[in-house]
């Protein structure tokens, strides 16, 4: 009789195991089969200025030259942004819970791309050019990158903290950027005034998909 108990119990945790691993290894958004990968360059982990200059040199800087980023200046970029960095998936900047419902789009001048973290890579999304809608000001226009930060709401499991924890788990990733070119020596600003709905329309986002931030990034002038 126990052993019959035990087996009938066994099933249905099973069940809700493997239920919540799906729930907390769930991969991004629009990672669908037959999109165009971009490889990128193994991360240099070895470069960057110390970490206090790092810090004394972070500003906001509105201002871009039309230079282009090297695809190795991008794939350190995006690394130090939100890059695997240990063994089992872990990521350069935390979330709550280890929730991982930040996505980062690169908005380039050849199209829309998505960052997969996990084989550090660019997807293509859309051929488009949604630079001009990644931010209400000239400037998001005219960097050669902007970053858009996508919360997936459909990852995170305290509904009524999901503002609050995307809103966070965006601000660290932003800092990463921030630092990495305070290190390299590149400008950037983040920024939130953003029209939304258009920008959400342009990229083909889900209703449970919402833009926390953006950043652009480039060469100062």
């Amino acid at each position: 009789m126990t052993a019959h108990i035990f087996r009938r119990l066994l099933i249905p945790l099973a069940t809700i195991c493997l239920t919540l691993a799906a729930i907390v290894w769930l991969p991004p958004q629009n990672l669908a089969r037959g999109q165009e990968v971009v490889g990128l360059p193994p991360p240099d982990r070895q470069g960057g200025m110390p970490l206090m200059q790092a810090l004394a040199n972070r500003r906001s800087t509105r201002s871009f030259s039309a230079r282009t980023l090297s695809r190795e200046m991008l794939s350190n970029l995006l690394w130090a942004a939100f890059g695997v960095n240990r063994p089992g998936g872990d990521r350069t900047a935390p979330s709550a819970h280890n929730m991982q419902e930040i996505s980062i789009y690169a908005a380039l001048p050849d199209g829309l791309f998505l960052f997969d973290a996990q084989a550090h890579a660019l997807r293509k999304v859309s051929g488009k050019d949604v630079r001009p809608l990644a931010g209400r000001q000239a400037f998001a226009a005219q960097a050669p990158l902007d970053l858009i930060y996508v919360a997936d709401l459909s990852r995170m499991r305290d509904e009524e903290a999901q503002d609050f924890y995307a809103a966070a788990d965006t601000g660290f990733i932003s800092q990463n950027v921030y630092l990495f070119c305070a290190s390299e020596g590149l400008a950037t600003v983040v920024y939130a005034w953003i029209d939304r709905e258009a920008l959400a329309d342009a990229m083909g986002l889900l209703p449970h998909q919402r833009i926390a931030l953006a950043q652009s990034v480039g060469w100062p002038p």
